[in-house]
């Protein structure tokens, strides 16, 4: 699979092949104590597959298909690269040795022009603070680089790992309501977070917040 995405790269034009860049030029890569997050590429299919292919997982993120295949991979990649899956979606990797985690995600949210913050991680990786690393991350970068008042989030009212997160990134609840899953067929229950510019800086000592 990681081979035939490859092979249909290098049949684009040069200037198709350029244009992943030109779209992602305002997701840097960014880096953290343990984390490198990056744009997603072929060679994170096989890991993406198998670590997205978990129920778990799928049933508490909005547009995850369940289950999943090196197929459904391959096409996130593609689509990621050529700017249809969000505004910057990253490949959450360790910085040691280049493993893939999971992904995370800044999206224009549905009604307005705020961002909205989207992240999982394979099981295998769950409980071990990487979460709130790639989140705060991501939140830096989005406040430092754009003009924006605040940032959005989201969780299954079940999801209590996931609200860990949010609250240790200094989200604050704003409501409740439904919103449609793949994996599940229909509309689940979840709660809406907010963090705003004042109160990022207030704490962009993230450390004193672990």
């Amino acid at each position: 699979m990681q081979s035939e995405l490859l092979r249909v790269d290098q049949l684009r034009s040069p200037e198709d092949r350029l244009r992943p860049d030109r779209l992602r030029s305002d997701c840097p890569v960014l880096l953290s104590q343990r984390l490198v997050l990056r744009a997603p590429h072929a060679e994170d299919i096989d890991a993406l597959a198998h670590l997205a292919n978990n129920a778990a997982i799928a049933t508490m993120v909005s547009r995850m298909p369940h289950p999943y295949t090196a197929t459904d991979a391959a096409d996130f990649v593609r689509r990621t690269n050529i700017g249809e899956i969000g505004k910057c979606v990253y490949a959450i990797t360790k910085a040691e040795n280049g493993e893939f985690l999971g992904c995370c995600a800044l999206e224009p949210h549905q009604h307005d022009e705020a961002l909205e913050l989207g992240y999982w991680l394979g099981e295998p990786y769950w409980n071990k603070g990487y979460g709130t690393e790639a989140a705060h991350a991501l939140i830096d970068m989005a406040f430092r680089t754009r003009d924006i008042d605040h940032i959005d989030a989201r969780c299954r009212v079940t999801n209590i790992a996931s609200r860990r997160v949010i609250q240790k990134c200094g989200f604050q609840f704003q409501g409740s309501g439904m919103v449609g899953n793949l994996a599940m067929g229909g509309m689940v229950p979840v709660e809406w977070y907010r963090l705003d510019r004042k109160t990022w800086m207030s704490l962009k000592s993230w450390g004193e917040m672990r």
